[in-house]
């Protein structure tokens, strides 16, 4: 599934080709996504210019003269950058024709992404007005955590990946960030200490910056590549390793299943 530093490569990607750039026609072949693509949208957007692209966790905005279109990537859809509209495939829901002659293209395999309008200030929207702050902003630090943390039972894994709370931190991330910041997934998140959540938001920062530095390998090749921004690439600490040895203590990774996601830890590093 696309995470932040995903979708965010994917803003970077699209964003030279398509932003001031009006949009010629919307072709729709498929209108059945996670939410019905609304009746009438290829009419909406046709002569709209695209003045900005904006990512909003794992939202992409694209502000237009009149209003927004709201993107959601779900979680096999992709968006490619092509020079025209080439051999079509089953899951090429929809194309966006641009007067630079450039095509944006919509594949979704499993349809549980989103292509949405709103005439409203896209932070009225209701998927986006109820987000927490974004994890890399100012606003994400250690008293704001703190203070959401306080009397909350929830295993700290679950409470960091609640978008609610923070948006963005994915499960592979947050695997990650838990085994940098010593502290074990289970832990209920207002038993953390104020030191340990210092070091949970700082080792969330860090793992996804790394994260985005690895998809900003792709940038380059954006335009007729895939569409898939590079996931992250480096050295994975716990996610994924269960029963490998750590690489800080060589203690064998530990895997249980907390909300139905996966959760890798080493029991010597993160102690209960």
């Amino acid at each position: 599934m696309p995470e932040l530093p995903e979708v965010e490569t994917t803003r970077r990607g699209i964003q030279p080709f398509i932003e001031n750039q009006s949009i010629t026609k919307m072709v729709v072949r498929h209108r059945g996504l996670r939410w019905p693509i609304p009746e009438g949208l290829e009419s909406i957007v046709k002569d709209q210019r695209v003045n900005s692209i904006e990512r909003r966790a794992k939202y992409l905005l694209l502000h237009c003269d009149n209003g927004t279109l709201i993107i959601h990537l779900g979680m096999s859809g992709r968006l490619r950058v092509l020079d025209n509209d080439d051999h079509i495939n089953k899951h090429d829901h929809v194309d966006i024709f641009f007067d630079n002659g450039y095509v944006l293209r919509f594949t979704d395999t499993r349809r549980f992404g989103a292509i949405l309008w709103t005439n409203e200030p896209y932070e009225q929207h209701a998927l986006i007005s109820h987000l927490g702050p974004e994890p890399l902003s100012e606003q994400f630090d250690v008293n704001y955590l703190h203070q959401r943390a306080k009397g909350r039972t929830s295993p700290i894994k679950t409470f960091i990946m609640n978008g609610e709370v923070v948006v963005g931190v994915g499960n592979i991330y947050a695997n990650e960030a838990l085994f940098m910041a010593g502290i074990h997934p289970s832990t209920p998140a207002g038993k953390v200490s104020k030191k340990n959540l210092s070091r949970l938001v700082e080792a969330i920062k860090q793992v996804l910056e790394k994260a985005l530095l690895a998809g900003g390998t792709t940038l380059r090749d954006f335009r007729k590549s895939d569409g898939n921004p590079g996931y992250f690439a480096q050295e994975l600490h716990v996610y994924g390793r269960e029963g490998l040895a750590c690489l800080r203590c060589q203690t064998p990774i530990s895997l249980i299943k907390q909300a139905q996601r996966a959760t890798y830890f080493c029991s010597q590093c993160q102690p209960r």
